[in-house]
C-alpha cells in the first residue's frame, strides 16, 4: 500500500553517531521539518534534523501533494469566528506559501513536476455555501470565482474556483532541498528535557528545539492531546482515467477529491476519525466510485494518510508552551500539510532568528478561539472520555499513550486509538504516534 511518491530514491542518511551540540534540533524529517531546517540554515543557524525512520516516510509520503490556499469552506468560518484581521492573516500566509514554493523551485531548478493550476470546491447538492466562500475569499484578497461548469463527470450545483494554486511531487522536492542539511535517520527521539533531546542513539543539546513530528509526543506542557484528534483519508491512483486539468474537492461528507499526477488520476475520500472505522471498507467504496465514474480505469496503487485536526481548523505553529520558551511546534495541519509546512517554515525560522513574522498571530498555539473551537472541542472531549473509560476496563488492547481502548481497522489490519490517533500493526508494533512504544497484548 505504498503511495506513488514512495520510490523517489532519496539518499539514505546515517543515524546520529552520538552526543552532540547544535543551535537548533528539528524533530521530524517530513515536509515541515525539512523546510524549517532549510530556512533556518539559510538564515545562518546550525541545524540538526532527527528522523525516526526515513526522510518523508511519515505523512508526507501519503499526501495528495496539493499546494493550495483553498482549504475547504474555511474563509467564511474564519471571518465570522476569529475576525477579519486574523482571517486575512491566514489567507495571506497560505498565498505566500504558494509563492514561496514557486520561487524556491524556480531558483534552485528543482525538477518535481511543479505545476500551477486552478483548485475547485464543488457540491452536487447546494450552491449557496460556495457562493459565500467565494465572496469571503475575495474579501481577504484571494482571487476566487463561483462557477457552475467544470470538467467533472457528473452534474454539480456549483463550485468555487481558486486561481494560482499548485501541485508537485513531494518526495522529488524533498530530495533536492534536503541535500545540504544535516539529517540523522533511524534516530528515535525518546524525550526532551529543556535543551536536551534524548534519542536512542545519543543526546543532542540544542538552544532551540522544533517539534515537527506530526503529533507532539510530549503531553505536558502544551496539552496538545486535549486540543487535537486525528483523521484518516484514503486514495486510489487510477490508470486510464480521463485527464483532469484542475484539482477538485467535494464539500459533502461523501465528497470525492480528484487530482492528476502524471499518468495517474488520484481519487480520494471516505475519511473518518482514526479508530472510528466505517462499516463499509473505504478502499472498496472508492473502487466502486471509480468503477461508476471511470469504467475503463484500473487501480494502480492505493494508500492512506493521517492528519491532525485542531478544534478551530487552524494549525498550531509557534512557541510550544509559555513555560518552554526555547521549544517550537508545527502541528494540526487539518489535511493541508504541504501548504502548512511552508507556512510553518516561514514562521518558525523567523521566530527562532528573532524576526517578526506578519502571520504568526493567527497560528499561535497560545490562542484561545472559544467560539471557533466549542463544537469540535465538545465532540473530541466526549470521544476521549468514552474511550479512556473503556480503556480502563481491560479491553483486548490499550494505547500506551494515555490508555484509551484500541479499535481494529480491518481495512488496513491495524489497531487504532480513537482518542488521539496512534496506530499499531496487527502484532502491536507502533506505526503512528503520539504513542512512543509498541502495544503489549
Amino acid at each position: 500500500m505504498n503511495s506513488i511518491w514512495s520510490d523517489a530514491g532519496i539518499a539514505r542518511r546515517n543515524p546520529l553517531p552520538g552526543n552532540m551540540e547544535t543551535e537548533v534540533a528539528v524533530i521530524g524529517g517530513g515536509m515541515a521539518g525539512i523546510l524549517t531546517a532549510y530556512y533556518l540554515q539559510k538564515k545562518g543557524k546550525q541545524v540538526v534534523v532527527l528522523e525516526a525512520n526515513r526522510i518523508g516516510s511519515g505523512q508526507t509520503s501519503g499526501t495528495t501533494a496539493k499546494i493550495t490556499s483553498q482549504h475547504n469552506l474555511i474563509y467564511q468560518k474564519l471571518i465570522s469566528q476569529v475576525g477579519l484581521e486574523q482571517a486575512r492573516q491566514y489567507a495571506a500566509a497560505n498565498q505566500a506559501a504558494i509563492r514561496e514554493y514557486r520561487q524556491l523551485i524556480q531558483k534552485n531548478s528543482i525538477f518535481c513536476d511543479f505545476e500551477e493550476l486552478p483548485s475547485y470546491l464543488y457540491s452536487t447538492t447546494v450552491s449557496e455555501p460556495l457562493r459565500r466562500e467565494a465572496e469571503a475569499a475575495g474579501r481577504l484578497g484571494i482571487r476566487a470565482d463561483f462557477v457552475t461548469k467544470t470538467e467533472l463527470p457528473f452534474a454539480i450545483h456549483g463550485a468555487v474556483r481558486f486561481e494560482g494554486q499548485a501541485k508537485f511531487h513531494p518526495m522529488e522536492f524533498l530530495q533536492s532541498i534536503s541535500m545540504p542539511l544535516t539529517i540523522y535517520e533511524n534516530t528515535t527521539v525518546m524525550s526532551v528535557n529543556g535543551h536536551k533531546v534524548r534519542t536512542d542513539r545519543g543526546t543532542v543539546t540544542a538552544e532551540s528545539v522544533v517539534f515537527a513530528c506530526h503529533y507532539p509526543f510530549v503531553n505536558i506542557p502544551g496539552f496538545y492531546f486535549a486540543r487535537m484528534y486525528q483523521k484518516r483519508s484514503y486514495v486510489l491512483a487510477l490508470r486510464h482515467a480521463p485527464y483532469f486539468h484542475g484539482m477538485y474537492l467535494g464539500i459533502e461528507k461523501e465528497g470525492l477529491s480528484f487530482r492528476q499526477a502524471e499518468e495517474y488520476l488520484l481519487l480520494g475520500g471516505r475519511g473518518h476519525r482514526t479508530g472510528k472505522v466505517p462499516s463499509a471498507n473505504p478502499y472498496k467504496s472508492l473502487q466502486a466510485a471509480a468503477a461508476h465514474l471511470f469504467p475503463e480505469a484500473k487501480v494502480a496503487a492505493h494508500w492512506s494518510a493521517q492528519d491532525c485536526m485542531t478544534m478551530d481548523s487552524i494549525p498550531y505553529i509557534g512557541q510550544f508552551a509559555p513555560s518552554r520558551p526555547n521549544w517550537y511546534v508545527a502541528t494540526g495541519f487539518n489535511k493541508w500539510g504541504m501548504t502548512s509546512s511552508m507556512v510553518s517554515a516561514m514562521i518558525l525560522s523567523d521566530m527562532i532568528c528573532g524576526i517578526p513574522n506578519p502571520y504568526a498571530q493567527v497560528f499561535s498555539p497560545k490562542r484561545l478561539n472559544l467560539r471557533a473551537s466549542a463544537s469540535e472541542g465538545m465532540v473530541h472531549m466526549g470521544e476521549s472520555v468514552k474511550d479512556l473509560t473503556l480503556g480502563a476496563c481491560r479491553p483486548p488492547a490499550r494505547c500506551p499513550h494515555l490508555g484509551c481502548k484500541l479499535l481494529w481497522n480491518a481495512s488496513e489490519s491495524t489497531w487504532e486509538c480513537p482518542c488521539h490517533g496512534s496506530r499499531f500493526n496487527h502484532s502491536g508494533e507502533l506505526l503512528n504516534g503520539p504513542a512512543q512504544t509498541d502495544v503489549i497484548f
